[in-house]
């Protein structure tokens, strides 16, 4: 529920099929194929949360192709048990080969939550690439603003929940079950408020690459442990020199506030703020999210 599209026995060809890259296999799915319009390419987060949780995007392929794939590790792509492969700048690399493997020579860019800083990093590594817009949903972009972010939602949490969070965290014990309980309820606050979740959000958690996850972030979305930690390039925005679409939820993990400070660093950059959603407002309000999206795409053609 609440994750395919409303017309999706219209969209005429889908083409699925496999790159290679510096360590294994990565799979993609063009919805849309024989569409006219500039294509969307769509990068996930996680690292390591597979596409099928932003596959409600295929909507707009009844007027460009949108271009799904899930990175190295996770969801339908290969799985290789190596920690090296594991870096922002392998998979900047890998979301190259993809873009020349499908010889895009001109596209929109979506890059969702870690997808957002992927999507970054790539868009200010190749000035060459003629990218018509970048849409950063609910992103990653410094990780301390991340962390202040999660720190301001756990304090609205029940005192128990809060106290077990701090107290598993101080002694390294994220197996506990009334750490997974308190997790579990940050999330249904902030990662997603619909009751029950969809099932393609499902099928993501059930296909995550929770080997890069744990590596790359850590054992939640509010406890960082692995390479991530550091990660910032806000400083590096006001290089952003294309239409930039930003979008939250009112109650994303990527707060509002934040949200507008990225904005205010990017030169041609407008927020919209989704106020009945958290973190999966592509799915939660999905018809405004798609409207939104539309409008955006469309006016940074012209």
């Amino acid at each position: 529920m609440g994750c395919k599209t409303s017309n999706e026995e219209q969209l005429p060809e889908i083409r699925e099929a496999y790159v290679d890259v510096m360590g294994g296999k990565i799979w993609y799915r063009i919805s849309g194929a024989d569409k006219e319009g500039i294509p969307l390419l769509v990068v996930h987060g996680g690292p390591g949360a597979p596409h099928y949780y932003l596959s409600s995007l295929e909507e707009l392929a009844d007027t460009r192709p949108v271009i799904l794939y899930d990175q190295l590790g996770c969801g339908k792509s290969e799985r290789p048990s190596d920690t090296l492969l594991w870096t922002v700048d392998r998979f900047t690399d890998e979301l190259e080969a993809l873009v020349n493997a499908l010889d895009l020579k001109q596209f929109h860019l979506l890059g969702q939550s870690w997808g957002g800083y992927l999507a970054t990093t790539y868009l200010l590594a190749h000035p060459e690439r003629e990218i018509q817009s970048l849409t950063l949903s609910a992103p990653l972009l410094s990780t301390a603003l991340w962390l202040s972010d999660q720190q301001y939602w756990i304090s609205e949490l029940p005192q128990a929940m809060q106290d077990t969070i701090r107290d598993c965290e101080a002694r390294g014990d994220f197996a506990s079950p009334a750490y997974q309980e308190a997790m579990m309820e940050f999330y249904r606050r902030h990662l997603c408020r619909m009751d029950p979740w969809p099932d393609c959000l499902f099928q993501t958690m059930d296909e995550m690459g929770l080997e890069v996850y744990n590596y790359m972030w850590g054992p939640s979305e509010f406890t960082v442990t692995g390479t991530l930690k550091d990660a910032d390039i806000s400083g590096q925005l006001h290089l952003i020199d294309i239409p930039c679409l930003i979008t939250c939820g009112l109650y994303d993990e990527a707060r509002p506030e934040t949200m507008a400070i990225f904005q205010g660093l990017i030169p041609d950059a407008r927020l919209e703020v989704f106020n009945q959603s958290a973190h999966q407002h592509h799915i939660e309000e999905a018809d405004a999210y798609h409207s939104v999206l539309r409008s955006f795409l469309k006016t940074s053609e012209q």
